[in-house]
Formats: structure tokens, sequence, C-alpha cells
């Protein structure tokens, strides 16, 4: 039998991040993490790239003048990314739970999946640990989480519209579990995310302080634009666009919409004692 980590490898050995974050929802995800990431970002810093799939905040990075080095479970997907970068970069494989890489070497790491495909409590707090034991003092975490509730209004975003997933028993248990534990287990008969972990923004918050980083920030990430009905439409009209990225960026801190994120961003520090 597969284990939990055995089952995101081979979700990325087989493709599941290529391309993602250029098509649909993925564009505004890609669109609004490098705007959150270029307000804090500062030339010439050394970033870790934990989880970095194939590549693509990796890539972007590199061209910005950043040395960086990415970390990728998935030997395929490291193997993806060195073969398309457009600008040099380190990708290597690895586990964010085991990091091979020395203390200290990092001004900025980013987690952008591995919070939320480690389903136990222990490995995530486990991999906070290694990103806080290469990020040299004041250094900046940059931590994804994806809202325990994104499924269930996904899906209530389109139904009677495209689909009726919530009239199938199997998807109601998938929703069931996802809302009262967090676990969300891909059935077999649905093409979604694979196997992981999704947060509430004030648990996810917890758990990034306990592991001894101090959160300055908690942005949402897609906000409540996606909900729109048009959006790939729209998105791709300059000032729809823009008015939709103004709704966003107007609502991205407000505590009582960050769930309604099907991702949201931590942005945080290791204080200089530790």
């Amino acid at each position: 039998m597969m284990d939990d980590i055995g089952k995101v490898r081979a979700f990325y050995e087989d493709g599941g991040e290529v391309g993602r974050l250029e098509r649909g929802l993925g564009k505004v995800e890609a669109y609004r993490t490098k705007e959150l990431l270029l307000r804090f970002l500062q030339p010439g810093m050394a970033i870790c790239d934990i989880g970095g799939g194939c590549g693509y905040y990796a890539d972007w990075l590199a061209s910005l003048g950043h040395p960086v080095t990415m970390i990728e479970l998935s030997a395929k997907a490291v193997a993806y990314a060195s073969a398309h970068q457009s600008a040099p970069y380190t990708a290597l494989a690895g586990d964010a739970r085991h990091l091979p890489l020395q203390s200290l070497v990092a001004d900025a790491v980013l987690l952008m999946g591995p919070l939320y495909h480690l389903q136990e409590k222990e490995g995530r707090m486990r991999a906070l640990a290694e990103a806080a034991r290469i990020l040299r003092p004041d250094g900046l975490l940059f931590a994804a989480g994806i809202s325990k509730f994104s499924s269930a209004t996904w899906a209530l975003s389109v139904y009677g519209l495209k689909n009726d997933y919530i009239d199938d028993p199997v998807y109601m248990g998938m929703l069931w579990e996802e809302l009262h534990t967090g676990i969300h287990n891909k059935p077999d008969t649905y093409n979604c995310l694979c196997d992981a972990f999704f947060h509430t923004p004030e648990g996810f918050r917890e758990e990034i302080v306990e592991a001894g980083f101090q959160v300055d920030s908690l942005y949402a990430v897609e906000g409540c634009v996606w909900l729109a009905p048009a959006l790939e439409e729209k998105w791709e009209e300059p000032a729809c666009q823009e008015r939709l990225l103004k709704l966003v960026r107007m609502t991205e801190q407000e505590p009582s919409l960050l769930g309604l994120s099907p991702h949201f961003l931590a942005v945080a520090h290791k204080p200089c004692n530790k």
C-alpha cells in the first residue's frame, strides 16, 4: 500500500503540476503569489524553494537575479525543471522534512506545497523546523496553505451549472472528511488534487507560530474573486483583470474572508535569537 508521501510523489511524477499555473484559476494564483512575494523580497536574496514542483517560481525568481535552490520530492519534476530553465538555478530532489542543505544558507524560504501535502502534523512541523534551520536570522518564510472549505465552496459554485458532484455520495464523503478533520483523500473516481491536509487560516497561523516563526501577515491569494462565473474569460481582459485584482487586494487580509480563498499565504520571519 502506498503511503501518503508516495502518493504525492506519484502525483508529481505523473506531471500533475506541469502547466497548472498557466491555465484557469492557476493564472490568478500565480499572479497573486508573485505580487505578494515582490512586496517583501529584496534584490539578490538567496532563496530556497522547497517543494518547488516543476520550477515555476524558482525559474521566475532566478530570472529576477536571485540565487535560487529548488528542492522537490519528485525526481521527474526536478528533471523537468532543470530542462526548462530560462535562468540558471539549482534543482535537487529531496524531502521537505530532511533537506539536503547546510544550515543558515537562505535569506528566504518558499514552502508552497509541503504544508498541505503532509497530512500528519508531525511532518508539517518537521518541514517548518527544516525551513527554520536553513534560514538565516530574520530570514523570510513564505508558506502556502489550502483552505479546508475550498472543495465545498468550489462544488457549490458550479452546482447545477457544470456538474452535480454534491449529489454524489463519494464526493460528499470527501467533503465530510475535509470539513471535520482537514484531511483530503482523493477519491479514485475524481481527477483532483492528490491527498493533502487543508487548514483553516487560524490553524495555519498557529502551526507556523508553534514552529518558532513570527507571522507578520496572512494573505488571501485568489481571495473571493474566484467565484466569478466567467473568471477565465474576464481575466484575459485587462480592464476586468485590474478590477478583479483591486477587489482581491481590498479584501486580502479580511479575517472573515480568508477561508473563502482557495489558497492563503503566510509571510513570516525567523526571529534573530533563533
